[in-house]
Protein backbone atom coordinates (compact mmCIF):
# COMPACT_ATOMS: atom_id res chain seq x y z
CA UNK A 1 0.00 0.00 0.00
CA UNK A 2 1.39 3.16 -0.42
CA UNK A 3 2.20 5.42 2.19
CA UNK A 4 -0.43 8.31 2.50
CA UNK A 5 1.27 11.67 2.62
CA UNK A 6 -0.43 12.62 5.75
CA UNK A 7 1.22 9.81 7.14
CA UNK A 8 4.14 10.46 5.77
CA UNK A 9 4.59 14.30 6.73
CA UNK A 10 3.55 13.24 10.45
CA UNK A 11 7.25 10.81 9.79
CA UNK A 12 8.90 13.85 8.82
CA UNK A 13 8.01 15.76 11.79
CA UNK A 14 8.50 12.87 14.40
CA UNK A 15 12.04 12.63 13.50
CA UNK A 16 12.95 16.36 12.97
CA UNK A 17 11.02 17.16 16.43
CA UNK A 18 12.98 14.50 18.01
CA UNK A 19 16.32 15.27 16.27
CA UNK A 20 16.33 19.10 16.53
CA UNK A 21 18.54 19.70 13.22
CA UNK A 22 18.90 17.13 10.29
CA UNK A 23 20.29 17.16 6.46
CA UNK A 24 17.38 16.95 4.11
CA UNK A 25 19.67 14.14 2.00
CA UNK A 26 20.36 12.29 6.03
CA UNK A 27 16.35 12.21 6.85
CA UNK A 28 14.97 10.99 3.13
CA UNK A 29 17.74 8.31 3.24
CA UNK A 30 16.79 7.56 6.97
CA UNK A 31 12.80 7.21 6.22
CA UNK A 32 13.03 5.58 3.11
CA UNK A 33 11.39 8.55 0.99
CA UNK A 34 12.64 9.83 -2.37
CA UNK A 35 14.57 13.02 -2.37
CA UNK A 36 12.51 14.33 -4.40
CA UNK A 37 9.39 13.65 -2.49
CA UNK A 38 11.36 14.05 0.45
CA UNK A 39 12.06 18.01 -0.59
CA UNK A 40 8.01 18.59 -1.38
CA UNK A 41 6.83 17.78 1.74
CA UNK A 42 9.71 19.75 3.60
CA UNK A 43 8.75 22.79 1.25
CA UNK A 44 4.80 22.21 2.40
CA UNK A 45 5.46 21.74 6.65
CA UNK A 46 7.41 24.75 6.39
CA UNK A 47 4.84 26.76 4.31
CA UNK A 48 2.45 26.26 6.82
CA UNK A 49 4.82 26.81 9.95
CA UNK A 50 5.41 23.13 11.12
CA UNK A 51 8.93 23.07 9.71
CA UNK A 52 11.78 25.75 9.05
CA UNK A 53 14.66 25.05 6.33
CA UNK A 54 17.49 26.44 4.65
CA UNK A 55 21.07 25.31 3.30
CA UNK A 56 19.66 21.60 2.96
CA UNK A 57 18.56 21.37 6.54
CA UNK A 58 15.23 21.06 8.33
CA UNK A 59 14.32 22.11 12.21
CA UNK A 60 11.62 22.26 14.26
CA UNK A 61 9.78 25.78 13.63
CA UNK A 62 10.15 26.95 17.48
CA UNK A 63 13.89 26.47 17.01
CA UNK A 64 15.47 29.71 16.67
CA UNK A 65 19.18 28.11 15.96
CA UNK A 66 20.80 29.28 12.73
CA UNK A 67 19.40 26.79 9.92
CA UNK A 68 22.80 26.61 8.37
CA UNK A 69 24.02 25.18 11.13
CA UNK A 70 23.99 21.34 12.23
CA UNK A 71 25.72 19.56 15.12
CA UNK A 72 28.24 17.34 14.60
CA UNK A 73 27.38 13.85 14.41
CA UNK A 74 29.20 10.83 16.36
CA UNK A 75 27.90 7.74 15.31
CA UNK A 76 24.70 8.56 13.89
CA UNK A 77 24.24 10.56 16.91
CA UNK A 78 23.76 14.68 17.50
CA UNK A 79 26.58 16.08 19.66
CA UNK A 80 26.47 17.74 22.44
CA UNK A 81 28.13 18.32 26.30
CA UNK A 82 26.88 15.91 28.35
CA UNK A 83 25.55 11.83 28.05
CA UNK A 84 22.61 11.85 25.93
CA UNK A 85 19.36 9.61 26.55
CA UNK A 86 18.57 7.32 23.59
CA UNK A 87 15.67 6.56 22.05
CA UNK A 88 15.15 3.47 19.94
CA UNK A 89 11.89 3.08 17.71
CA UNK A 90 11.12 0.66 14.89
CA UNK A 91 11.27 2.19 11.01
CA UNK A 92 8.32 3.22 9.61
CA UNK A 93 5.69 3.14 12.17
CA UNK A 94 3.59 6.51 12.82
CA UNK A 95 2.05 5.07 16.04
CA UNK A 96 5.23 4.83 17.85
CA UNK A 97 6.51 8.09 16.05
CA UNK A 98 4.18 10.27 17.58
CA UNK A 99 4.98 8.83 20.88
CA UNK A 100 8.47 9.03 20.33
CA UNK A 101 7.67 12.58 19.70
CA UNK A 102 5.57 12.94 23.40
CA UNK A 103 8.94 11.64 24.59
CA UNK A 104 11.18 14.79 22.82
CA UNK A 105 8.99 16.99 24.28
CA UNK A 106 9.32 16.08 28.21
CA UNK A 107 13.14 15.06 27.49
CA UNK A 108 13.88 19.16 25.90
CA UNK A 109 11.24 20.64 28.75
CA UNK A 110 13.95 18.81 31.07
CA UNK A 111 17.45 19.82 29.06
CA UNK A 112 18.56 16.60 28.64
CA UNK A 113 20.23 15.41 25.01
CA UNK A 114 18.57 13.26 22.70
CA UNK A 115 20.07 10.41 20.65
CA UNK A 116 17.69 9.15 18.26
CA UNK A 117 18.08 5.57 16.78
CA UNK A 118 15.74 4.10 13.90
CA UNK A 119 15.93 0.19 13.71
CA UNK A 120 15.25 -1.22 10.50
CA UNK A 121 12.21 -3.77 9.78
CA UNK A 122 14.08 -6.87 10.62
CA UNK A 123 13.88 -9.52 13.43
CA UNK A 124 15.96 -8.15 16.32
CA UNK A 125 17.46 -5.09 15.37
CA UNK A 126 16.83 -2.97 17.90
CA UNK A 127 19.75 -5.05 19.79
CA UNK A 128 22.79 -3.54 17.59
CA UNK A 129 20.85 0.44 17.83
CA UNK A 130 21.35 -0.14 21.29
CA UNK A 131 24.81 -1.63 21.37
CA UNK A 132 25.87 1.44 19.04
CA UNK A 133 24.10 4.09 21.79
CA UNK A 134 25.83 2.48 24.94
CA UNK A 135 28.88 2.49 22.75
CA UNK A 136 28.26 6.31 22.68
CA UNK A 137 27.71 6.54 26.03
CA UNK A 138 24.31 7.50 26.70
CA UNK A 139 22.83 7.31 30.21
CA UNK A 140 19.47 6.14 29.69
CA UNK A 141 17.30 4.02 27.36
CA UNK A 142 13.91 4.39 25.86
CA UNK A 143 12.69 1.90 23.70
CA UNK A 144 9.76 0.70 22.03
CA UNK A 145 10.77 -2.64 19.91
CA UNK A 146 9.22 -3.73 16.97
CA UNK A 147 8.56 -7.50 18.20
CA UNK A 148 6.13 -8.49 15.31
CA UNK A 149 6.07 -11.95 16.97
CA UNK A 150 6.11 -13.36 20.47
CA UNK A 151 9.08 -15.40 19.54
CA UNK A 152 11.06 -12.53 18.53
CA UNK A 153 10.07 -10.60 21.80
CA UNK A 154 11.30 -13.41 24.25
CA UNK A 155 14.43 -13.44 22.40
CA UNK A 156 15.23 -10.20 23.32
CA UNK A 157 14.42 -10.13 26.73
CA UNK A 158 17.72 -11.69 28.23
CA UNK A 159 20.03 -8.80 26.55
CA UNK A 160 17.33 -6.05 26.97
CA UNK A 161 17.40 -6.82 30.76
CA UNK A 162 21.20 -6.28 31.03
CA UNK A 163 21.82 -3.09 29.07
CA UNK A 164 23.28 -1.41 32.14
CA UNK A 165 21.34 1.65 32.23
CA UNK A 166 17.90 2.51 33.26
CA UNK A 167 15.45 1.76 30.69
CA UNK A 168 11.85 2.64 30.15
CA UNK A 169 9.68 0.48 27.87
CA UNK A 170 7.27 2.57 26.17
CA UNK A 171 4.29 1.11 24.64
CA UNK A 172 5.44 -2.55 26.07
CA UNK A 173 4.46 -5.00 28.18
CA UNK A 174 6.51 -7.63 28.07
CA UNK A 175 5.27 -11.38 28.88
CA UNK A 176 4.34 -11.63 33.36
CA UNK A 177 7.12 -13.30 35.18
CA UNK A 178 9.93 -12.72 32.14
CA UNK A 179 13.50 -11.15 32.11
CA UNK A 180 11.33 -7.46 31.86
CA UNK A 181 8.62 -8.05 33.84
CA UNK A 182 10.15 -5.57 36.22
CA UNK A 183 11.48 -3.26 33.60
CA UNK A 184 9.88 0.28 34.27
CA UNK A 185 7.36 0.74 31.32
CA UNK A 186 4.47 3.07 29.74
CA UNK A 187 1.63 1.70 27.69
CA UNK A 188 -2.09 2.21 26.69
CA UNK A 189 -4.54 -0.24 28.41
CA UNK A 190 -5.73 -1.63 24.98
CA UNK A 191 -8.09 -3.99 27.11
CA UNK A 192 -9.93 -0.50 27.71
CA UNK A 193 -9.65 0.95 24.50
CA UNK A 194 -11.94 -2.49 22.80
CA UNK A 195 -14.13 -1.97 26.05
CA UNK A 196 -14.59 1.39 24.67
CA UNK A 197 -15.04 0.09 21.13
CA UNK A 198 -17.59 -3.09 21.85
CA UNK A 199 -19.48 -1.19 24.73
CA UNK A 200 -20.26 1.68 21.98
CA UNK A 201 -21.85 -1.00 18.97
CA UNK A 202 -23.13 -2.68 21.29
CA UNK A 203 -25.12 0.93 22.92
CA UNK A 204 -26.30 1.36 19.07
CA UNK A 205 -27.63 -2.11 19.04
CA UNK A 206 -25.33 -4.19 17.54
CA UNK A 207 -25.29 -8.07 18.67
CA UNK A 208 -23.19 -9.66 15.74
CA UNK A 209 -19.82 -8.10 15.62
CA UNK A 210 -16.21 -8.82 14.20
CA UNK A 211 -12.45 -7.82 14.85
CA UNK A 212 -10.53 -7.84 11.84
CA UNK A 213 -6.62 -6.53 13.24
CA UNK A 214 -3.46 -7.06 12.65
CA UNK A 215 -0.94 -10.16 14.42
CA UNK A 216 2.46 -8.58 14.36
CA UNK A 217 2.96 -6.66 17.48
CA UNK A 218 2.75 -7.03 21.56
CA UNK A 219 -0.81 -3.74 20.71
CA UNK A 220 -1.97 -5.89 17.91
CA UNK A 221 -2.19 -9.47 20.13
CA UNK A 222 -3.60 -7.49 22.98
CA UNK A 223 -6.26 -6.19 20.94
CA UNK A 224 -7.02 -9.86 19.81
CA UNK A 225 -7.03 -11.17 23.55
CA UNK A 226 -8.92 -8.33 24.74
CA UNK A 227 -12.19 -8.47 21.89
CA UNK A 228 -12.54 -11.98 22.61
CA UNK A 229 -12.61 -11.89 26.26
CA UNK A 230 -15.02 -8.98 26.55
CA UNK A 231 -16.97 -10.62 23.22
CA UNK A 232 -17.76 -14.03 25.30
CA UNK A 233 -18.12 -11.87 28.48
CA UNK A 234 -21.23 -9.75 27.20
CA UNK A 235 -24.49 -11.52 27.23
CA UNK A 236 -25.62 -9.04 24.65
CA UNK A 237 -23.40 -10.37 22.17
CA UNK A 238 -24.77 -13.28 20.17
CA UNK A 239 -21.99 -14.11 17.65
CA UNK A 240 -18.60 -12.81 17.13
CA UNK A 241 -15.23 -13.33 15.26
CA UNK A 242 -11.83 -12.63 15.40
CA UNK A 243 -10.14 -12.38 11.67
CA UNK A 244 -6.71 -11.23 10.50
CA UNK A 245 -7.15 -7.78 8.73
CA UNK A 246 -4.96 -7.80 5.62
CA UNK A 247 -2.02 -10.66 4.20
CA UNK A 248 0.47 -8.28 5.62
CA UNK A 249 -0.95 -8.15 8.86
CA UNK A 250 0.76 -11.63 10.46
CA UNK A 251 3.93 -12.76 12.50
CA UNK A 252 5.42 -13.99 9.29
CA UNK A 253 6.69 -16.76 11.07
CA UNK A 254 7.13 -20.08 9.64
CA UNK A 255 4.28 -21.99 10.41
CA UNK A 256 2.55 -18.97 11.82
CA UNK A 257 0.66 -17.92 8.43
CA UNK A 258 -3.12 -16.96 9.20
CA UNK A 259 -5.81 -17.15 6.75
CA UNK A 260 -7.19 -13.51 5.73
CA UNK A 261 -10.97 -14.49 5.00
CA UNK A 262 -13.03 -12.67 1.89
CA UNK A 263 -14.59 -10.21 4.77
CA UNK A 264 -17.70 -8.97 2.91
CA UNK A 265 -18.49 -12.14 2.83
CA UNK A 266 -18.25 -13.32 6.61
CA UNK A 267 -20.32 -10.33 7.32
CA UNK A 268 -22.88 -11.24 4.87
CA UNK A 269 -23.32 -14.98 5.94
CA UNK A 270 -23.29 -14.59 9.67
CA UNK A 271 -25.23 -11.05 9.64
CA UNK A 272 -22.22 -8.84 11.39
CA UNK A 273 -23.25 -5.49 11.77
CA UNK A 274 -20.64 -4.14 14.14
CA UNK A 275 -17.13 -4.31 13.18
CA UNK A 276 -13.96 -3.17 14.72
CA UNK A 277 -11.03 -2.79 13.03
CA UNK A 278 -7.23 -2.46 13.81
CA UNK A 279 -5.32 -0.58 12.34
CA UNK A 280 -6.40 2.78 10.68
CA UNK A 281 -4.76 1.81 6.98
CA UNK A 282 -6.14 -1.48 7.39
CA UNK A 283 -9.46 -0.48 8.31
CA UNK A 284 -9.63 2.51 5.35
CA UNK A 285 -8.84 -0.52 2.96
CA UNK A 286 -11.13 -2.85 4.08
CA UNK A 287 -13.98 -0.63 4.61
CA UNK A 288 -13.49 0.02 0.69
CA UNK A 289 -13.51 -3.50 0.34
CA UNK A 290 -17.02 -3.57 1.66
CA UNK A 291 -18.27 -0.53 -0.10
CA UNK A 292 -17.17 -2.38 -3.26
CA UNK A 293 -19.41 -5.30 -2.64
CA UNK A 294 -22.44 -3.40 -1.43
CA UNK A 295 -22.37 -3.29 2.11
CA UNK A 296 -22.55 0.39 3.35
CA UNK A 297 -20.93 1.89 5.90
CA UNK A 298 -22.58 2.46 8.48
CA UNK A 299 -25.87 1.75 6.77
CA UNK A 300 -25.12 -2.03 6.82
CA UNK A 301 -22.05 -1.99 8.77
CA UNK A 302 -20.52 0.39 11.73
CA UNK A 303 -16.68 0.47 11.66
CA UNK A 304 -14.81 1.11 14.63
CA UNK A 305 -11.43 1.70 13.93
CA UNK A 306 -8.26 1.31 16.43
CA UNK A 307 -5.05 3.36 16.25
CA UNK A 308 -6.74 6.73 15.06
CA UNK A 309 -3.54 7.98 13.27
CA UNK A 310 -5.97 8.09 9.61
CA UNK A 311 -9.37 7.09 10.43
CA UNK A 312 -10.36 11.08 10.41
CA UNK A 313 -9.34 11.09 6.81
CA UNK A 314 -11.52 8.75 5.27
CA UNK A 315 -13.98 9.38 2.54
CA UNK A 316 -16.26 8.40 5.63
CA UNK A 317 -14.51 9.54 8.59
CA UNK A 318 -14.06 6.36 11.12
CA UNK A 319 -15.11 6.23 14.74
CA UNK A 320 -11.99 5.45 16.50
CA UNK A 321 -10.48 4.23 19.56
CA UNK A 322 -7.45 6.83 20.05
CA UNK A 323 -4.82 6.11 22.52
CA UNK A 324 -2.90 8.46 24.08
CA UNK A 325 0.07 8.39 21.97
CA UNK A 326 2.12 11.40 22.77
CA UNK A 327 1.34 11.03 26.14
CA UNK A 328 2.78 7.72 26.26
CA UNK A 329 6.03 9.26 25.34
CA UNK A 330 5.87 12.08 27.87
CA UNK A 331 5.23 9.97 30.77
CA UNK A 332 7.85 7.29 29.99
CA UNK A 333 10.31 9.99 29.27
CA UNK A 334 9.62 11.49 32.89
CA UNK A 335 9.82 8.12 34.48
CA UNK A 336 13.17 7.69 33.08
CA UNK A 337 14.41 11.56 34.18
CA UNK A 338 12.99 10.44 37.42
CA UNK A 339 15.08 7.27 37.32
CA UNK A 340 18.45 8.79 36.77
CA UNK A 341 17.67 11.91 39.26
CA UNK A 342 17.77 9.34 42.06
CA UNK A 343 21.13 9.38 44.35
CA UNK A 344 23.84 6.98 43.30
CA UNK A 345 23.54 3.35 44.25
CA UNK A 346 19.69 3.72 44.83
CA UNK A 347 16.48 2.05 42.45
CA UNK A 348 12.81 2.53 44.17
CA UNK A 349 10.50 0.59 42.72
CA UNK A 350 9.05 -0.26 39.54
CA UNK A 351 6.80 1.34 37.88
CA UNK A 352 4.37 0.21 35.39
CA UNK A 353 1.79 2.58 33.90
CA UNK A 354 -1.53 2.83 32.11
CA UNK A 355 -2.93 5.55 30.08
CA UNK A 356 -6.49 5.06 29.36
CA UNK A 357 -7.30 5.11 25.04
CA UNK A 358 -10.63 7.82 24.56
CA UNK A 359 -12.96 6.63 21.82
CA UNK A 360 -14.15 8.98 19.08
CA UNK A 361 -16.66 9.22 17.62
CA UNK A 362 -17.32 10.13 13.70
CA UNK A 363 -19.88 9.22 11.11
CA UNK A 364 -18.80 5.31 10.48
CA UNK A 365 -20.94 3.89 13.36
CA UNK A 366 -24.96 4.38 13.99
CA UNK A 367 -27.72 2.84 15.27
CA UNK A 368 -28.31 -0.81 13.92
CA UNK A 369 -31.50 -1.49 11.57
CA UNK A 370 -31.17 -4.94 13.35
CA UNK A 371 -31.10 -5.21 17.02
CA UNK A 372 -32.72 -8.03 16.95
CA UNK A 373 -30.33 -10.20 14.93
Amino acid sequence: MREPVELRRKRILAVVHARGAVKVSALASELDVSAVTLRRDVEELARTGMLRRGHGVVRPAGDVGPPESVPAARNGEPAGDGAAIALVVPERHSYLYETLHGARTALEEAGARIALHIAPQAAGAERPQVERALAAGVRGLLIAPRWRAVAGEEADYGWLAEVGVPTVLMERRPRPGSALHALDSVCSDHWYGIHLAVDHLISLGHRRLVLAARNDSPTARSIRAAFAEIAAARPEVEDWAVVLSSPNAGPGEPGTQEAVPDLPALVRERGMTGAVMHGDEDALMLVQRLTESGIRVPRDCSVVAYDDVVAALGSTALTAVAPPRAEIGRAAAELLLHRLDRPAGTTGPVRRVELLPALAVRGSTTVSRHPEC
